[in-house]
């Protein structure tokens, strides 16, 4: 029940995001917004994300307060509306000052809900993806504009190709750097490779590779990938990229109880030597607590054998024969010849890659990023929340 109640601004109606009017209860504030929606905070909540400098350091984002102290039943001491609504200034008991509130913070939680935002993608097939869509120039990738326009390609479509690049390693480095941290795995940080049978790991041959998602075997896969092309003397290898969201889409409306299992059933990534024994289980199609796909992770070569009860392990199979089938179907794929001083930059949890067999030489280089580097990047550049 409300026993307060404040009306300061009743004539500015259409303010977006600001505030009309508030009500005070027993343990929660319910908020009327100009737009004529209504929201109710708890006392607690209100007072556990106060933006004061006692409760909240500014420059490194922290909270100071000790939430454990703050009694279970504190309630405001006095309350007022500011700036035409702009913001709500809370007396608490605990403090000395008033502390104000900014509508546009308040309205960021309007409603209950603990949603990271994720890029929305733009999915696609052979027959809506070129190279002119996703391509950027080196130099113009690295300018502040041009972060954000690769970045915004990355988001869209899940990958850039980012031409006239120096035949270095320095150029990944560069680019790396330039959106987060080259992340350190089994094969080092920066890395060249070419075909060299001694390796353990697929890559390495100059067989053809179908198309799949790397590090299957990592309990955090890498977020983004980075292909350079230092030197090509050879005929086939050409790059094979397939929207991983896409097909997913595709299995969603052909057998929505199969995508339901996928989303479901672990499978378990292996790699096995070098010195290493890694191993990680996550389902194919892996969502988060809102149901949204977050990442697609497949990689048949990797897969370590596993004997499910039933029915699952007919749905796994089921589920693997008709992804793995569009997977490698011309009408999921975008092929592209990479040339030197030509890098492919591509989101590992959303596409998958593959290269056709080749013959001759092919030297590359290349890089991970993480997973929270890449979406840090899309965040400073005001490309989601």
């Amino acid at each position: 029940m409300f026993d307060g109640y404040c009306d300061d601004f009743p004539n500015e109606r259409n303010i977006p995001m600001t505030i009309s009017s508030y009500h005070l209860g027993s343990d929660s504030m319910q908020i009327k917004w100009h737009s004529g929606q209504a929201s109710i905070f708890s006392y607690f909540w209100l007072r556990d994300n106060a933006r004061d400098p006692v409760s909240f350091d500014s420059q490194s984002h922290q909270r100071e307060l000790f939430t454990a102290m703050v009694p279970a039943d504190i309630s405001p001491e006095q309350v007022k509306l500011q700036e035409a609504g702009q913001f709500i200034c809370i007396k608490w008991p605990d403090l000395e000052n008033f502390v104000d509130y900014d509508s546009g913070f308040l309205a960021a939680y309007l409603n209950p809900a603990d949603k990271i935002d994720v890029p929305a993608p733009t999915l696609w097939d052979a027959h809506n993806i070129n190279s002119e869509l996703v391509s950027i120039e080196f130099d113009q990738a690295l300018s502040p504009s041009g972060t954000s326009e690769t970045l915004k390609k990355l988001a869209d479509y899940g990958c850039a190709l980012v031409k006239k690049c120096p035949c270095e390693q320095a150029s990944v480095a560069k680019f790396a750097n330039n959106i987060g941290y080259i992340r350190e795995t089994i094969f080092g940080g920066l890395w060249e490779f070419e075909a060299n049978e001694k390796m353990a790991d697929s890559a390495y041959t100059p067989k053809e590779l179908r198309p799949h998602t790397d590090s299957t075997y990592s309990l955090d896969a890498p977020g983004l990938q980075i292909l350079l092309c230092m030197e090509y003397d050879a005929t086939g290898g050409d790059s094979i990229m397939v929207d991983g969201f896409r097909v997913a889409h595709q299995l969603q409306q052909d057998d929505a109880s199969l995508y339901a299992a996928l989303g479901q059933i672990e499978v378990t990534g292996i790699y096995k030597g070098d010195g290493s024994n890694l191993q990680a289980r996550r389902p194919i199609l892996r969502h988060d607590h809102e149901g949204r796909l977050i990442q697609v992770t497949f990689n048949n070569y990797d897969r370590a054998p596993m004997r499910l009860a039933e029915p699952q392990m007919t749905q796994l199979y089921s589920g693997i024969r008709y992804l793995d089938t569009l997977f490698n179907s011309s009408n999921f794929q975008w092929r592209y010849q990479l040339e030197p001083g030509e890098m492919l930059v591509f989101d590992n949890w959303r596409l998958l890659h593959g290269r056709g067999a080749f013959h001759g030489k092919r030297r590359m280089a290349g890089a991970y990023l993480n997973r929270e580097d890449y979406l840090s990047a899309l965040r400073e550049h005001n490309l989601i929340n």
